[in-house]
């Protein structure tokens, strides 16, 4: 049977902490649609004699570490072995992450252009708890329990005995996982702790060291925003900067009455917490734009710089007032929802739809593992100061029940536990974008002869992931060509030689 091209997207990998409020969520949305006009634009080209991928579910086990439990779940996954050769060709596993996994996983992307080459077979899992591998009751609080990062990779081990089952693999078909944000570091993470189950891994804007405070991000946005070489200038940077601390001026104030009017918040701003969440809104657009440069049309650090420098356009002040409604205007909205209690009450909310959002289990996964919030503490930082720690792990309290005193004690164990951004194992590429405010908590330098670091300039959020394309930059170019010598080099070499040389040091 040919392949039907679906009406799919393209499964981009995401990854967003809390701060950024409900904005961040939904130009994750846009990115997601953007991606899936290139996604069909690709199938339309080089689907030929191909047929359909396999949608499967396979009975997973909820809780690997306790045995009493006999609890499962169906876990979504899919398999494309258009291009595999069964006797010596590798499998290439794509990690879902902390969203809806599609079909695209194994029809498109860096992955699948490799697989044509190396004659893999393509699979992918979704991660437990998003997309449809949910349980009914799976959002309670008393079952998100069950959701973690060491789950998730027991969950890849029962997938390999799985697939392995069902495609008569053996030791010659070697398994090289990619994954791109969070799924990234479950790609790193899963070669780390199962070097058994898999040969090697790509790990793309992998955030691999935990962090509660993630202070950098901004820091990431300001360099970024200042950076010639995507459409940024100083001049950029100062304007954003100013706006922002127009903003904090009036919000502490008693009166905020213009500042619903003029970014059109669909309520009053009552209390600090409503001026956070509006603080965070805001800083988000521009958190967004920066993170997928150039993933969206027309929304890119050059577009957002010449509007913000653009004296001809009013104050500061007003230019941040365009660059809202422009934002606005592309997601259909009439206003933006900046009460606190709207969001707490979202959040909470543990009905499993048939195309349930994320970010439930998204903020449980940072109150419990991670961190990741993005304060504004620090005197670089070119947004508003409302933007506090304080307020994010607020939530983890009045939602889930957390104690905000022990989530730094959940951060340094997930550190302990994977070794942060030095990990020690091997045959890992760790690949990112620099003006991607995420690769400040990845692995920037090589740690061994086979784990190594590639540093793209001018690349944002896991740029190398998508399918390649006319008009990528000669960067991106050269950095996927060091990505397939280095898979290609690996594959090629004696498993016994291979384990002798990762032991034996080399010149950095």
């Amino acid at each position: 049977m040919m392949l039907l091209v679906p009406m799919v997207v393209l499964f981009l990998p995401w990854l967003q902490s809390a701060l950024g409020g409900r904005i961040m969520w939904l130009i994750k949305q846009q990115v997601l649609q953007s991606q899936e006009q290139r996604i069909q634009k690709y199938l339309l080209k080089n689907s030929n004699g191909m047929t359909e991928p396999k949608e499967g579910f396979f009975p997973q086990t909820l809780d690997h570490f306790n045995r009493r439990n006999n609890g499962t779940f169906k876990q979504r996954y899919w398999v494309n072995a258009n291009l595999w050769e069964p006797r010596l060709g590798p499998v290439f596993l794509f990690i879902g992450g902390e969203h809806v996994l599609f079909s695209s996983s194994v029809l498109a992307g860096e992955h699948v252009d490799l697989a044509q080459k190396y004659r893999a077979l393509l699979v992918s899992l979704e991660h437990r708890y998003y997309g449809k591998s949910i349980n009914p009751d799976g959002l309670t609080n008393q079952n998100l329990q069950f959701l973690s990062s060491q789950q998730a990779l027991a969950d890849l081990a029962t997938f390999h005995e799985f697939i392995g089952r069902q495609y008569n693999l053996t030791r010659n078909n070697r398994w090289v996982c990619f994954g791109g944000s969070y799924p990234g570091s479950l790609a790193a993470w899963f070669r780390l702790k199962f070097p058994h189950l898999a040969f090697a891994a790509v790990a793309s804007s992998a955030p691999v060291r935990a962090q509660l405070d993630f202070t950098g991000y901004n820091k990431v946005v300001s360099q970024s925003l200042s950076n010639p070489v995507v459409g940024g200038s100083m001049k950029c940077r100062s304007a954003v900067a100013n706006a922002f601390s127009q903003l904090d001026r009036i919000m502490a104030g008693s009166n905020t009455s213009q500042l619903e009017v003029d970014f059109k918040s669909c309520q009053k701003l009552n209390g600090s917490d409503d001026r956070a969440l509006f603080a965070c809104n805001l800083a988000g657009i521009v958190k967004g734009i920066v993170q997928n440069n150039k993933m969206m049309p027309d929304r890119n650090i050059t577009n957002l710089c010449q509007i913000m420098t653009n004296q001809s356009l009013g104050s500061v002040y007003q230019r941040l007032m365009i660059l809202n409604k422009d934002c606005m205007d592309s997601m259909d909205l009439q206003c933006v929802d900046n009460s606190y209690q709207n969001m707490l009450t979202y959040l909470r909310s543990t009905e499993v739809k048939p195309h349930p959002t994320s970010e439930r289990q998204w903020y449980y996964q940072m109150c419990m593992e991670f961190g990741y919030y993005q304060s504004c503490k620090d005197k670089g930082c070119p947004f508003s100061h409302w933007a506090t720690l304080r307020f994010e792990l607020n939530i983890c309290a009045k939602v889930f029940g957390i104690d905000p005193g022990s989530i730094q004690d959940a951060v340094d164990f997930t550190n302990y536990y994977y070794g942060a951004d030095h990990p020690a194992s091997s045959r890992i590429i760790f690949v990112n974008g620099d003006i991607d405010p995420w690769h400040a908590l990845s692995v920037l330098k090589n740690q061994s002869c086979s784990e190594v670091a590639l540093v793209i300039n001018g690349a944002a959020h896991c740029a190398n992931m998508s399918p390649e394309e006319e008009g990528d930059p000669p960067s991106l170019r050269q950095a996927r060509q060091k990505i397939d010598y280095q898979i290609g080099a690996w594959l090629a070499e004696d498993p016994e030689f291979q384990a002798l040389e990762d032991r034996m040091p080399c010149t950095q």
